[in-house]
């Protein structure tokens, strides 16, 4: 866990959430589903102008209601009440009401007509013989608003089809011109700068345009589970607000630096200066980019003035960029350390230890005989699995201490090491976890079966040391340590399983045959780079006793 005194900025607490309920109401047509939307009023406190689903806050009268509501035997109490909210919301906003009478018949547009639109909404009516259809909504998604908004909101995001013979009539207060739309459309329209939706809405509808018909949307919400569940986070690129829901790349990265939501963190990525992650964490990134580096190289400098700095993978030997780093650390760089000896992570170690007045030793663990040529790599000592890198200084409050825990990690290279800042909970994970793609496992120097075992080592390691973001070689910080190694291990045996089934249907296949189907869900260019861990797995495969030997190409 990071502590405190390393955040770049003083915390303030985010407002707190107040409980609300949205209704996605649903119709199907010749060309595809349509979703009801609605435009709030250019005055509103919250989204004002936007177009949105109908929704507002949950009352205790909503709780109150059960009784006049129809509810499936699945449906929770907490559902079943954010269900009535949004049908009392649909028909305060909109006119339209989800309920029935006694023998199953929708509310009527003469129903309607007779009920207050601001008058207590369950007591209308119970008087006039309505069952609530709560058992008809369902539980779509989960948004919890954004920490740097000041007025935030805790909404599932439910979805119901629209009652037979109703039609929208907008409140004209909180809400406007009710419109039939295609997901698709909206967001075409809201592309094109006609059609205003905020950040929770775009991502419902680019999700909600890949059902074929309402049926569909509700056969998956049946679960009672929301689909998926999510409090963005928003950056700086380009210099314009970015927001992103917790699977996108940047997101771990703006919870490592603004964890109370605060929008200060540029995303940009750029090579001519380091990227303050915390107070005692910079990363400047090597003018490397491409398909196997990503946005470039990864070099990270972890300590402050007072304790001098370790360098983790100085990268190639690229002399802006080693002279970029010397600079960052105003010359006073203790220890440079290597996860592994691939040439665009160890080359830079000697010319930027000969810039240094006094030269840091080089460490990491010796290139294996199995390298190749340009990974060959000889360290001024190996270091020792579990070993403790520290720095130590003087500072206002008293003694200073950053101390890298040494884990060996082979598999992506036997030669690779991770490394765990234990005063504030980070993985330095090199080559072995990437942001953005997996990792290629090349033999002979790479194996799968060492690869997974490091993993698991990793995962064992986030609960003793209360790891809670990844800072990989490549790719922004990632959040959810933990997870993301259970992911990761769980994508490369599913990987895996699919290889076998391939190799299993085409015994006498060869290395280009099996890649095509194993990697068919892969880009066909990508094919030459993953036929490399496609090997590691092979191996792993026979090793295990599930297949005879590898066919040759």
């Amino acid at each position: 866990m990071v502590r405190p005194s390393q955040l770049l900025y003083p915390q303030r607490e985010p407002a707190p959430t107040r409980p609300a309920a949205t209704v996605l109401l649903l119709r199907d047509t010749a060309d595809g589903i349509e979703v009801l939307m609605t435009r709030r009023s250019m005055t509103a406190s919250f989204a004002p102008g936007a177009y949105v689903f109908p929704g507002g806050g949950v009352d205790a009268a909503d709780a109150a209601a059960h009784s006049q509501s129809s509810r499936r035997a699945t449906q929770s109490d907490l559902h079943l009440t954010q269900a009535i909210a949004a049908i009392r919301e649909s028909f305060e906003e909109l006119g339209v009401l989800l309920a029935r009478h006694a023998d199953g018949s929708h509310a009527s547009t003469a129903d309607i007509a007779a009920l207050d639109r601001k008058a207590p909404f369950a007591a209308q009516c119970k008087a006039r013989g309505l069952t609530l259809a709560g058992d008809q909504v369902f539980v779509l998604a989960h948004w919890i608003t954004d920490r740097d908004l000041p007025r935030r909101f805790d909404v599932p995001f439910l979805v119901a089809r629209m009652p037979e013979g109703q039609h929208p009539v907008a409140d004209e207060a909180e809400q406007f011109e009710p419109v039939w739309v295609r997901p698709a459309e909206a967001l075409a329209r809201h592309q094109a700068g006609g059609f205003f939706i905020i950040f929770p809405t775009i991502r419902t509808l680019e999700r909600l345009q890949h059902y074929a018909s309402v049926e569909a949307v509700l056969q998956a919400c049946s679960s009672e589970q929301p689909l998926w569940t999510s409090c963005p986070r928003a950056g700086l690129l380009a210099g314009h607000e970015a927001r992103y829901m917790e699977h996108e790349a940047p997101y771990g990265e703006l919870a490592l630096a603004c964890p109370d939501g605060q929008i200060v963190h540029a995303l940009d990525w750029q090579t001519s200066h380091p990227v303050a992650l915390l107070s005692n964490l910079r990363r400047l990134t090597a003018p490397n980019p491409g398909m196997m580096t990503g946005p470039g190289t990864n070099s990270y400098l972890v300590g402050e003035p007072a304790t001098g700095y370790i360098v983790i993978d100085p990268g190639p030997a690229d002399t802006g960029h080693l002279k970029r780093l010397w600079q960052a650390a105003d010359g006073d760089i203790r220890m440079i350390v290597c996860t592994h000896s691939h040439p665009d992570h160890s080359p830079g170690a000697r010319p930027l230890q000969a810039l240094c007045k006094t030269p840091p030793p080089v460490l990491g663990l010796p290139s294996a005989p199995t390298a190749r040529a340009a990974s060959e790599f000889t360290p001024d000592r190996a270091l020792q699995n579990q070993e403790l890198l520290t720095l130590k200084g003087q500072g206002p409050g008293g003694e200073i201490t950053h101390t890298l825990k040494v884990m060996f990690t082979p598999g992506h290279a036997a030669n690779h090491v991770c490394l765990v800042l234990l005063e504030d909970g980070l993985l330095f994970s090199g080559d072995h976890i990437l942001n953005g793609s997996t990792t290629v496992v090349d033999p002979p120097d790479g194996n799968m079966t060492a690869y997974l075992d490091s993993l698991d080592q990793l995962s064992a390691a986030c609960d003793e040391h209360q790891i809670g973001f990844i800072l990989p070689a490549h790719g922004y910080a990632l959040g959810r340590a933990k997870t993301v190694i259970a992911r990761l291990k769980a994508h490369r045996l599913q990987r895996e399983t699919k290889i076998a089934s391939v190799m299993q249907g085409n015994p006498q296949g060869t290395m280009d045959d099996w890649v095509a189907k194993a990697y068919d869900d892969v880009d066909a260019r990508l094919w030459p780079v993953a036929k490399r861990s496609l090997l590691a797995h092979v191996e792993r495969i026979e090793s295990l006793g599930d297949r005879p030997a590898i066919a040759q190409n």
